[in-house]
């Protein structure tokens, strides 16, 4: 069963370790070692993590001597930033409608 981009996306995102490793590439390249650093798990447990963000293309992996750098690719995220984007006017009225009622409730 093919699998579309967003959904990709959106699968690797779903674990937190995941969002931790995009946010530390958000500032440049690092070694798994570098990476691993702050998580309490194997770098096998880390190698498999970079994996799932390779394969839905959210980072790419160098080559300098011995060390696969890894990098963020920022450009899947951003149709799923639109994805969500597109229920913003949802979230507004939500927001709205409950400003409404505090507004209410504190003048009665």
């Amino acid at each position: 069963m093919a699998t579309d981009q967003l959904s990709r996306t959106f699968s690797a995102l779903a674990d937190p370790t995941r969002r931790a490793i995009l946010a530390k590439l958000s500032f440049g390249e690092a070694t798994v070692n570098d990476i691993a650093a702050p998580f309490a798990m194997s770098l096998p447990a880390i190698s498999k993590h970079l994996q799932v963000l390779e394969k839905a293309g959210l980072i790419s992996r160098g080559r300098a001597a011995q060390w696969r750098p890894a990098r963020l690719n920022a450009k899947p995220l951003a149709p799923a930033a639109a994805w969500i984007g597109d229920y913003s006017h949802f979230w507004k009225q939500s927001f709205d409608a409950l400003e409404q009622h505090l507004t209410q409730g504190n003048t009665q």
